[in-house]
């Protein structure tokens, strides 16, 4: 499949209306009560709402706590590459990186719903410095409307990306 911005390793787009609001707000963010929002609409309904909710297909990764152990959930978008799913550790081009980077990599087995979809896989950090990074970070961009650039001119470490390979 060729990867467009359309598509971005997606074998259909998500709603227009968002996908339209994603653009128009693109390179910010959105608000963290609407992020909030939208991860409690996605579990809520066992993810019948919420995929493509934002504009871009999301999955919720559950990570355990690196510190608790406790079961850690978060919303974030993805793109495919082949039977992997992909990640950008952006935390919206904070100097550190997201928590739940932190958890996955203490404890690569995580937990990923994507849609109705429930499975278990294994996360793989893929440093800047890894021959296929410059590939899925052209990838994960064209999921995000060129945010993850905007993310990374906002900090100076390299934002890590993560491959989650399912084992079920």
């Amino acid at each position: 499949m060729k990867h467009t911005q359309e598509t971005a390793g997606h074998e259909k787009l998500p709603p227009l209306i968002p996908r339209t609001m994603n653009r128009v707000i693109s390179p910010m963010t959105a608000p963290a009560w609407e992020l909030r929002l939208h991860k409690w609409i996605y579990k809520t309904t066992d993810g019948r709402i919420g995929p493509g909710m934002i504009g871009a297909w999301t999955l919720l990764l559950q990570t355990a706590g690196r510190r608790t152990g406790q079961r850690r959930t978060s919303a974030l978008v993805f793109a495919r590459d082949g039977g992997r799913l992909i990640l950008a550790a952006s935390n919206d081009g904070k100097d550190q990186a997201p928590a739940w980077f932190h958890n996955l990599c203490a404890e690569p087995k995580v937990e990923v719903q994507m849609g109705r979809e429930h499975f278990s896989g294994t996360a793989f950090v893929i440093k800047d410095s890894d021959s296929e990074y410059p590939r899925l970070w052209e990838l994960m961009n064209q999921t995000n409307n060129r945010r993850y650039d905007a993310y990374q001119s906002k900090t100076s470490r390299p934002i890590p990306l993560v491959a989650i390979a399912r084992t079920n």
